[in-house]
């Protein structure tokens, strides 16, 4: 059983202690509500090029080389990323090394130099990073489908943002924008695994006070109505990648419809038996790759279906996909496939808890993004508990006509009609 303490640094960051039975290894993450969604328009892609320059160096470690040398002789793993939902930072490392970690995550993030032709150097690194993803058929596509899911509203733009944005962002926009979004009293610090070695007299939440305190920010525009659309970039290629987009109404705030609503796109697409892998892969092998899966926002739920496969069969895999989900809302699912399908979502969360990384990473998004609290072994209850009336409720809630529409290949809009 997890074992869970919190406490808060004297910047207004909560501190939240979990600690894992079984482990010989520590994660420390730090998130904050800033992610892409909290971008103005002209700011878009400034949340990812953030993430990338506070590595750059602190006031300790003040150059890239001491950060990335001084974790590796801890044989530490350190890492960052941004979603449209949070920015996070992390390190995992052997127990024994964990407040030297905390002391190097909190020096270069809590207060990083950004130097002024770091941020220069960095530019280029990340207009590369935009243009890799520009050449990867798949990373197109999945842009795309957020566009034709929520337009122009920040929901609907990358994460990484525009090349011309990245040549034009200033250090004192870059800091204007960490000021504004980075506050502890929307953010969390996370201390995850075997904590035997972290010293009980306040030391670690004197390192979580290295960031700034800074008043807490607006709450990020709220999701707009849906209005989906269809929208193809032709490629002359062999291969296409669909993306299909449903925003059933979840109730975001209850932990059960969240699970539920996990559920049933594991009996959707998530496993090799679930509906669309069974009957668009196996039977008909209309795709070497298809695949449902539900994500929950503070504000909205979204089920995203994608496929990759030969072009000439993805008009046929996009009908019967579609189908599929239409069975399921005027059908409903069976007992033996919720029940499949539950033990499936349940064995998955347990083994991914094995991994301190992903405890961290599921405390943060359910403290930040839900406000909920963050005790693994309810997780893995609340997955266990779900009904097949749940399930089939969920079922019934996503409408076959509310569909967004994203291919990246040799087709047309009008190749993807969406059900009446």
């Amino acid at each position: 059983m997890a074992q869970i303490t919190s406490s808060t640094a004297p910047n207004g960051l909560p501190v939240h202690r979990v600690a894992l039975p079984g482990t010989r290894a520590t994660t420390i993450l730090v998130a904050f509500d800033a992610g892409a969604r909290t971008e103005r328009a002209e700011e878009n892609g400034m949340a990812h090029f953030l993430e990338h320059l506070v590595f750059k160096g602190g006031e300790i470690y003040d150059d890239y080389r001491k950060v990335n040398e001084t974790a590796e002789r801890m044989g530490g793993v350190l890492n960052a990323y941004t979603s449209h939902d949070l920015v996070a930072f992390h390190i995992t490392v052997r127990a024994e090394s964990a407040m030297a970690a905390a002391d190097l995550l909190t020096d270069f993030v809590g207060r990083p130099r950004l130097d002024a032709d770091e941020l220069d150097r960095e530019r280029g690194v990340v207009i590369q990073e935009i243009q890799r993803y520009k050449d990867q058929p798949a990373s197109v596509a999945g842009e795309l489908i957020e566009r034709a899911g929520f337009g122009d509203h920040p929901l609907g733009r990358t994460v990484l943002g525009p090349e011309e944005h990245l040549r034009t962002f200033s250090r004192e926009a870059i800091v204007a924008f960490r000021e504004r979004r980075w506050s502890g009293r929307t953010g969390g610090a996370f201390v995850v695994g075997n904590l035997d070695h972290l010293p009980p007299n306040g030391a670690l939440d004197e390192l979580f006070a290295r960031f700034p305190d800074l008043p807490g920010p607006e709450a990020a525009e709220a999701a707009a109505p849906f209005a989906p659309e269809v929208l193809v970039e032709e490629r002359d290629t062999n291969q296409s990648h669909l993306r299909m987009l449903y925003r059933p109404p979840i109730d975001v705030a209850d932990p059960a419809d969240r699970a539920a609503f996990d559920i049933y796109a594991t009996l959707l697409g998530g496993s090799m038996g679930s509906r669309l892998f069974d009957e668009i892969r196996e039977q008909r092998g209309l795709a070497y790759s298809v695949f449902a899966m539900a994500h929950v926002a503070s504000d909205h739920g979204a089920l995203l279906m994608g496929a990759g496969l030969d072009s000439a069969k993805a008009v046929e895999a996009y009908t019967r996909m579609t189908e599929i989900v239409g069975e399921l809302a005027n059908e409903g699912p069976t007992e033996e496939e919720v029940e499949r399908a539950r033990a499936y979502a349940g064995g998955r969360r347990v083994l991914g808890f094995e991994n301190t990384n992903a405890v961290a990473s599921f405390a943060a998004r359910r403290a930040i993004v839900h406000g909920e609290g963050i005790d693994p072994d309810d997780a893995i209850a609340q997955v266990d508990a779900v009904t097949f009336d749940q399930v089939a409720e969920v079922a019934r809630r996503v409408d076959p006509a509310g569909l967004a529409v994203a291919c990246v290949g040799p087709h047309r809009a009008e190749d993807f009609p969406v059900p009446a």
